[in-house]
């Protein structure tokens, strides 16, 4: 019988998406036997400093990918939006299910959402990215750093007295929360961040055994769109740090690339969009970074990031 060690962080999320990867390896390989390795990652360890400040890449990935490399592990599953454009030499995402929502959402305690929000209305979040769009969209508001897991965060609306918080829709209903949601964003004004309701599973890229085993979890769909989102990453060597967004979709056949560079306070925004075959992907992904570097979001990075292009 054919035993797998799944390395995954070991939040009450985390735990609940490598169970789904689990039951559903079980469920294409009967017989299967799979155990989880709970890891805490540097991101779980660092909750009193917002992820901006803590620096670096891979905050939630980094000792899972060691444990995978010395071969504690034979798979590990992440969320996507926390895996850096580029891997450690020796791993490979080897498979992402299909994709869950992918947008964000706002619970609030009393409004019926964004734009019924009051005056100066304190909204919660621990990203960049979601606070330069909340604020490009209403300037008013007062955004509140926000640390921890969903269920941390969610307690938090009323522990820190706040009106709003912003969280991803995949996590919400992965923890069966749903019920929670007051308001889903819609990605043509709020875009999400670059992998937001993916999972991957990454292995080994010389462990063909586990290779073999995960690839029949692999969506085509989901994968193609990831290739172009991550290519807008790696071009703009993005992290926590950084308010940048990015969203592929498939449409009629051709793919729609949406991205997004913006400073800390909502301003400047620089959104744009390419089109074109998805054999082209990861070209897309690229163009529309370099087309938003070209129009002002080097200047961004270096203001936001202390970096250059």
């Amino acid at each position: 019988m054919m035993k797998l060690t799944i390395g995954t962080r070991q939040s009450p999320l985390a735990m609940t998406q490598a169970r789904l990867v689990a039951g559903l390896l079980r469920a294409a390989h009967p017989g299967l036997e799979i155990e989880l390795l709970p890891i805490t990652t540097k991101g779980d360890r660092i909750l009193d400093v917002p992820l901006a400040q803590v620096g670096g890449k891979g905050l939630f990935v980094k000792e899972i990918e060691e444990a995978l490399l010395q071969k504690r592990a034979d798979l590990a599953v992440h969320s996507m939006k926390d895996v850096p454009a580029e891997l450690p030499q020796g791993l490979t995402i080897a498979a992402v299910p299909a994709r869950e929502d992918c947008r964000d959402v706002l619970v609030c305690r009393r409004a019926a959402g964004l734009g019924d929000l009051p005056d100066g209305a304190r909204v919660g979040t621990g990203s960049l990215r979601r606070a330069a769009q909340l604020l490009h969209l209403r300037p008013d508001l007062n955004v509140v750093g926000l640390r921890g897991n969903l269920e941390t965060r969610l307690k938090k609306l009323t522990e820190q007295d706040l009106d709003a918080v912003v969280l991803a829709a995949a996590g919400m209903s992965r923890q069966g929360l749903a019920e929670r949601i007051t308001e889903f964003l819609d990605p043509a004004e709020f875009l999400p961040a670059v992998g937001q309701g993916a999972l991957g599973i990454e292995t080994r890229e010389d462990d063909d055994r586990t290779n073999e085993v995960v690839r029949v979890l692999d969506d085509p769909s989901t994968r193609v769109a990831l290739t172009a989102e991550r290519a807008f990453l790696k071009r703009l060597e993005g992290g926590c740090q950084v308010p940048l967004a990015c969203l592929a979709r498939l449409d009629d056949g051709r793919m729609i690339v949406d991205g997004l560079i913006a400073g800390l306070e909502g301003t400047p925004y620089l959104r744009d969009q390419k089109t074109g075959p998805t054999g082209q992907a990861a070209a897309l992904g690229a163009a529309l970074a370099e087309e938003l570097l070209s129009r002002g979001g080097a200047e961004i990075l270096r203001a936001v990031y202390g970096q250059g292009e």
